[in-house]
């Protein structure tokens, strides 16, 4: 499972154990400092707030080649870039000080920090078990020419698996990233499983839009969605070269955040 909806919401599963965390965290320290006059609410989402900041940043600083041309984009966080251990020792910083300055928060912060951080880690440790014991799934689709392809004969190098179609503006928006990068990384094979829509519609698309994606293949009932756990678009889902899944990615990708997948050791490609 990649997304759970809340109503009619889509949101991924990383996401979902950050405010998760948070809850149970502001939970934790709600009962443990019942009584105080200290509203350790508020310093758990200042510290949560600056953690994300400075995790953003770090990444922004990692990837920067990436967004000198569009600077603009260092503040789109629609592309999921972060990187998390400098936003933890920033947030272990701050309740380091807190504690200091007033001992009375001591346990009630501390506690709830652990547990909040715990609960995250463990979180995302099985969140990560889960994904990468998926495998590349045994489905038959088919090319715009009408030849069926078997998804597993697709094995044997590096594999990014987008699933999109031309109603959905930010798989519009990040086509030409992920188009580029078919010759940026030449290690790496990229598919674009269409959802749903007919040929004569995505050929028009293509050419309107004057993008070359050298693999596109039809799934009319959009059955690779539904085996992965998907249920928004985009879905970007990452595969080794023996047909692990090593990563997904909800929504649209930047040339950082795409960077970032593929920089993975499992996926072994250089840009």
């Amino acid at each position: 499972m990649l997304t759970l909806n809340i109503g009619s919401i889509p949101l991924a599963v990383p996401h979902l154990l950050i405010i998760g965390s948070l809850l149970i965290a502001v939970l934790t320290g709600a009962w443990l400092g019942r009584g105080s006059t200290h509203n350790i609410d508020r310093i758990l989402f200042n510290c949560l707030v600056a953690a994300l900041l400075i995790a953003r940043l770090a990444f922004v600083a990692r990837y920067f080649k990436h967004y000198q041309n569009d600077l603009w984009r260092v503040v789109d966080i629609r592309d999921g870039g972060y990187i998390a251990w400098p936003g933890i020792l920033v947030a272990l910083s701050m309740v380091t000080v807190q504690l200091w300055r007033r001992p009375g928060l001591r346990k009630p912060l501390g506690i709830s920090l652990i547990v909040g951080l715990l609960s995250w880690g463990l979180g995302n440790l099985a969140w990560q078990s889960m994904e990468r014991s998926t495998r590349l799934p045994e489905l038959t689709l088919y090319s715009l020419e009408g030849r069926p392809i078997q998804l597993t004969n697709l094995q044997g190098k590096p594999l990014v698996i987008n699933l999109w179609a031309s109603w959905c503006p930010p798989c519009r928006r990040e086509m030409p990233v992920l188009a580029s990068a078919q010759s940026l990384y030449p290690d790496t094979q990229f598919v674009f499983v269409n959802q749903g829509e007919a040929e004569e519609t995505i050929q028009v698309y293509l050419a309107k839009a004057q993008i070359d994606l050298h693999t596109v293949l039809l799934d009319p009932s959009g059955l690779i969605g539904k085996q992965v756990g998907s249920q928004a678009l985009p879905t970007t889902l990452f595969y080794d070269a023996q047909g692990r899944q090593v990563g997904s990615h909800l929504g649209e990708l930047s040339q950082a955040s795409l960077a970032q997948a593929l920089n993975q050791p499992s996926m072994e490609t250089t840009p």
